[in-house]
């Protein structure tokens, strides 16, 4: 006789699948998965071998979060068809949770980053780093948008990539090189949203590789025009061309309580 032939009993069938057994009654109950075998004098369900791939996509099924009653009506109509179509649309639900997970750790990373900063950073120092290609988001502002207008548009725009929560971007705005130069300050220009693994460049705003001078400046927003001419003059000094737009971001928002504590970061490309 085949021993892939002989009877299990439920305890055995479940142990061999990793679940409890009470789960093999429930799925009978509900006729889901049924036993081979039930005996007739005391009741015990019984299983065999060949039983084990029907109770191994249930499983896997569940798994992936596929409802009872989505279960139910693909048994009642097993075809590899039916498979196909119902593992293709979990796919889809897999990739777009691994993406939505992936970005929250670039996320983390980035704000652990960010503290890492924080903690060895000389705010007096201007410095020339270098950076990758970045694919930013952005919203035209100017000097008369008011900031229910700038959270306006910012909703809106990070609606558009189904971002569920403000923490799976960062944000930051934008002022022209040429404005700063020109002792303008204050036109601001651009919002950026940094959303992490866009799938496309159309349409977007290419923060370009290569250096940049970085620096930070700490305490209100008033404060920095100063700081703008203070790495104007760095740059003059040293010979470097600035181009595009400085790139401002705050990072130390979740660690602090006033607004003399912020720390804005300052990134402006060299060409």
């Amino acid at each position: 006789m085949n021993e892939k032939s002989k009877l299990l009993t439920i305890g055995q069938f479940a142990a061999l699948h990793g679940i409890n057994k009470k789960t093999l009654m429930w799925y009978d109950e509900i006729g889901l998965f049924k036993p081979a075998v039930i005996d007739p004098q005391n009741g015990y369900r019984c299983y065999n071998y060949h039983q084990s791939p029907i109770l191994e996509t249930i499983l896997l099924l569940r798994e992936l979060d596929v409802s009872i009653s989505e279960i139910q009506a693909f048994m009642k109509n097993r075809s590899a068809e039916s498979l196909k179509y119902l593992l293709e649309e979990k796919i889809a639900d897999l990739d777009r949770s691994m993406i939505h997970l992936l970005g929250i750790r670039k996320t983390l990373c980035n704000r652990h980053q960010n503290m890492v900063t924080l903690m060895t950073m000389d705010l007096s120092e201007i410095s020339v780093i270098e950076k990758d290609e970045r694919c930013l988001v952005t919203v035209d502002i100017d000097r008369s948008t008011s900031f229910e207008k700038e959270v306006e548009l910012i909703t809106a725009e990070t609606a558009k990539y189904q971002l569920g929560r403000l923490h799976d971007a960062s944000y930051g705005s934008m002022i022209p090189v040429t404005s700063l130069q020109n002792g303008s300050f204050d036109n601001y220009s651009k919002l950026f949203i940094e959303i992490p693994f866009l799938t496309h460049k159309d349409g977007l705003h290419i923060q370009p590789k290569g250096r940049y001078l970085r620096a930070f400046h700490k305490g209100r927003w008033e404060g920095l025009p100063q700081r703008y001419q203070a790495i104007l003059g760095y740059a003059r000094r040293q010979g470097l061309a600035l181009s595009g737009f400085s790139y401002e971001k705050g990072i130390n928002e979740t660690v602090i309580d006033r607004i003399e504590d912020y720390i804005v970061q300052i990134e402006i490309p060299i060409l």
